[in-house]
């Protein structure tokens, strides 16, 4: 019996952390995952974004290397609301 993929178990969409990160991607803008943290005062950006694509939401990641050379940063865009 394996386990299925692919598929997470989201919260319901009115939780609170999705709404602050939903609020914060809403101006379409990219976003680093620390702007997220810091300013949605979320943890777990990642898990958050899988849970709002579950409920239709399209948000795209892109890694780009750190304006000072020192390793990448990863930015959230939301394209498409839940």
């Amino acid at each position: 019996m394996g386990r299925q993929l692919g598929h997470i178990k989201a919260a319901r969409l009115d939780a609170p952390r999705l709404q602050k990160v939903l609020a914060l991607l809403a101006d379409g803008k990219p976003h680093t995952t620390r702007d997220i943290v810091r300013k949605a005062r979320v943890m777990a950006v990642n898990a958050c974004i899988a849970e709002l694509r579950q409920h239709g939401a399209e948000i795209t990641c892109v890694r780009q290397a750190a304006p000072n050379g020192d390793g990448w940063r990863w930015y959230y865009t939301l394209t498409k609301a839940p």
